[in-house]
């Protein structure tokens, strides 16, 4: 069986009880002519599965670059990369694309949504392109739009929907194929605070439901609300600690146990 085979099917034996996320000396290094610019340089990172962990960094800190290859939306130019067990290092495009559709459930900022489908045609799009049987995937696209509140809006269109509930159908899509991970980038970005909240308490139900959560966010207030923020500086990472809300609630558990 193939990685992509063993990704697709959780099957594979080395992905076993093996860290979701298991990045080891990443580098990405750009060339344009005789320009060279390092972006990530050196980066180890370790996100075990459950884990709700915010990237954070200023503009230019590589924050962005680290998405991209935790997404398989681009590769290393040295060091490892496994996803759940499995390498994906030297995976072809085609292979790429498969364990991104099949084990990455990505959240954007711009939503991407078609606006001349339903919701629930939204939510179906990944599985179309991953050939799953239509039956099949219309049920899990009703079951993800009603785990994320949204049961009574299958048959609205994006621009029938507000900014929060539009971001609510990215969030159902991404957990319609029940991927490894959800990969989020800047999910709150073009959303109000009522919307923000709505979309963060969302978050915050699936992590205590067991999902992997990796959120990259400049917004602090954002990546408190994770449990773990790992900051990203100059292509290194600069700290990697609890949140302020972990820290409080194994500070509490500490306390009752005393």
């Amino acid at each position: 069986m193939s990685v992509v085979a063993d990704a697709a099917e959780h099957t594979s034996a080395d992905a076993l009880d093996a860290p979701v996320i298991d990045l080891q000396g990443a580098r990405k290094t750009y060339r344009s002519g005789e320009i060279e610019f390092e972006a990530l340089r050196g980066i180890d990172l370790t996100v075990t599965e459950g884990e709700y962990v915010a990237i954070m960094g200023p503009s230019g800190s590589g924050k962005s670059t680290l998405m991209n290859i935790l997404g398989c939306l681009d590769v290393l130019t040295s060091g490892s990369y496994r996803l759940g067990g499995d390498d994906v290092e030297h995976l072809s495009e085609a292979q790429l694309a498969q364990v991104r559709n099949r084990r990455i459930g990505f959240v954007f900022q711009q939503f991407h949504l078609l606006p001349s489908l339903t919701a629930a045609r939204n939510v179906e799009l990944p599985m179309v392109y991953g050939r799953v049987d239509p039956g099949i995937r219309r049920d899990r696209a009703a079951q993800a739009l009603a785990r994320v509140g949204l049961a009574d809006r299958p048959g609205n269109r994006p621009g029938e929907l507000s900014g929060g509930q539009q971001q609510r159908v990215a969030v159902a899509r991404a957990l319609a194929g029940d991927p490894t991970m959800i990969l989020a980038d800047e999910p709150t970005g073009n959303l109000d605070s009522a919307s923000t909240d709505d979309v963060l308490a969302l978050f915050d139900e699936l992590h205590e439901n067991g999902r992997t959560i990796v959120l990259i966010t400049h917004e602090l207030d954002v990546a408190h609300r994770a449990r773990r923020i790992v900051s990203v500086r100059d292509g290194r990472i600069d700290s990697d600690e609890l949140s302020p809300l972990a820290a409080g609630a194994n500070g509490r558990s500490q306390g009752s146990a005393a």
